[in-house]
Parts: C-alpha cells; structure tokens; sequence
C-alpha cells in the first residue's frame, strides 16, 4: 500500500486551508485532519466560521475569518502559523449572471485569481523552509466557457496557468506547486444550479459516470 493512505502520514505537519469552512474546502481539510495535520480553516466571515467550528465532526485546529483580497490580513494570519507545510487555495466565489458587468468580473477575479496568488506570495517563505505544498483549486471551467460567469471561467483559467508558473519559479525551494479542477460537485456553492433540472442537465448529460 502506498505511504499516502498512512493514517499518520502528515503527522507534525501544518496545513492551511482558506475557503475551508464548508464545501469542497471542508472536505480537504478534514481528509488533512485524518492523516495527521494540524488544520486551520479560513471562511469569509466570522460568522462562516462559527457555524465550521460548531458543527460535529470539525477537526481543525481552528476556523479563522479571512478575506483573501486583504493583504496585511493574509499576511498576518500566515504569520501567527508555528510553521506551515501545505497550502491550499479553496477560497472562492461565483457570481452568476452578473460578471458580465466589469465591476462584478473585477471582484471575482480578485478573489479567485488575486487572493490565490496573494496567499502563495505570502506562505512562500514558511513553506520553503519545510520544503511545503502548494494546491490551488481550479475548475472544469478553466477549459471551457461559462456563459453565464465569465468571470469565474477567467479566474480559474488564471489559477491554471498561476500555478504552472509557480511551479517553476517554487521548485528551487522546494515548494510543490499543483492544482486540482473540480468537476461537477455537489456544494453549496453550486447549489442554485443542481437545484435547476433543466441547468443541471446538460452537465449531467456530458459526464459519463
């Protein structure tokens, strides 16, 4: 069996999480949880935050508020960590419907796209000194449009090629730099639209399994 499924494998070791308090974020850091990290989340809000720590089965260290497009925020809180040996960028939005107005495309390419690499620029140094990870979460919409968020499309095609390119400007310190694309989860972030049979359709239509 592969070291990865060690119940201990992350044992010591210290991993932030933003976007961590629910959906696909949440699942991350419990899994991290389970094979020994020591996990903090970040949410939005502290309200966000309260509700994480309250649930049963939370087993982070702590839920945090952060708002990724705060520099000295991000700074901070990545600060305050004893150490920190996985990153990973899960925060995010999707406004859709209305990204086609530039204003609504700016804020979420500042969060999806800028606050992911605000928070690589600052975890950097911690990072090299344990010779860390770094995940950003991308999406299936980095390959093909949204029609309905091109902003959320942009932004994820952005983490795409962020992350190449910190792959090869970390791998001299040791960081690992990669990205996951989600598909078709069933999130509250993606809810409105599982929700909707004639929206969910077609994605369902295309996916095999």
């Amino acid at each position: 069996m592969s070291s990865t499924f060690r119940s201990d494998v992350l044992a010591g070791r210290v991993a932030l999480v933003t976007g961590g308090t629910s959906g696909i974020g949440a699942a991350v850091a419990e899994a991290l949880a389970a094979v020994g990290a020591v996990v903090t989340v970040t949410g939005a809000t502290q309200a966000e935050c309260d509700t994480a720590r309250a649930a049963p089965g939370f087993t982070a260290r702590d839920a945090l508020p952060l708002d990724v497009r705060d520099d000295a925020g991000v700074r901070a809180l990545i600060a305050n960590l004893p150490r920190l040996d996985v990153l990973v960028n899960c925060a995010g939005t999707i406004r859709r419907g209305v990204e086609h107005d530039p204003a609504e495309f700016e804020q979420t390419i500042a969060i999806n796209l800028v606050g992911t690499a605000r928070c690589c620029a600052h975890a950097r140094p911690k990072l090299a000194a344990g010779k860390g990870a770094i995940v950003n979460i991308a999406s299936m919409y980095s390959f093909f449009g949204a029609p309905h968020a091109p902003g959320y499309a942009s932004s994820k095609g952005g983490v795409v090629q962020l992350t190449k390119s910190l792959a090869c400007a970390y791998a001299a310190e040791g960081i690992r730099v990669n990205a996951v694309a989600p598909g078709w989860i069933q999130t509250p972030l993606t809810q409105p639209v599982w929700s909707d049979p004639v929206r969910s359709a077609p994605i369902l239509a295309r996916t095999p399994l």
